[in-house]
């Protein structure tokens, strides 16, 4: 049997993901973080009053390659507008996601979760995996995968949380 490299990427994850875990409903408090970061630690709670695109991802997944351009764009779009992209990064090696990222630069936070327990926290079971964030630190969407026709209606999600003041 061969598998796509979507569902190589849920099948890896289904091993950092305990059996039983959910994913976070939307209005739940999105869980604090603070990990290491390429330029410094990462800590969620420096985000608080700013939109945050939580994105999951690991350097063998397929789709989160072709999601790191669009992520790109939104933070160019959006960024003087408070959206703050963090993509935290699941690779247990750290020179996997340093090489990931020499092919496929990223213009946004990249955070480093090798054990994956933020993913396991958050409740996430595919790659690659976001959260919307809102500015009082609410969750507001939950997405699973990459997929190119899913764009606009996460952009529209962005865009009318960008538009809320609180």
């Amino acid at each position: 049997m061969k598998f796509t490299p979507t569902l190589r990427c849920l099948l890896a994850l289904c091993m950092l993901v305990p059996a039983g875990a959910r994913a976070l409903d939307a209005g739940a408090a999105a869980p604090p973080f603070e990990l290491a970061g390429l330029n410094g630690p990462v800590n969620l709670a420096n985000y608080r009053g700013q939109l945050v695109y939580l994105d999951f991802w690991a350097s063998w997944c397929g789709p989160c390659k072709r999601s790191f351009p669009w992520m790109n764009e939104l933070q160019a779009r959006y960024g003087a507008q408070g959206l703050r992209i963090i993509a935290v990064n699941l690779d247990e090696k750290h020179e996997d996601a340093t090489r990931f990222l020499a092919a496929t630069p990223a213009k946004f936070l990249v955070a480093l979760d090798p054990s994956g327990a933020t993913a396991r926290t958050y409740g996430i079971k595919g790659m690659p995996s976001s959260v919307l964030i809102g500015r009082d630190g609410k969750l507001i969407m939950n997405h699973t995968g990459f997929n190119d026709n899913d764009t606009a209606a996460v952009e529209q999600q962005i865009a009318a949380a960008l538009q809320r003041k609180q």
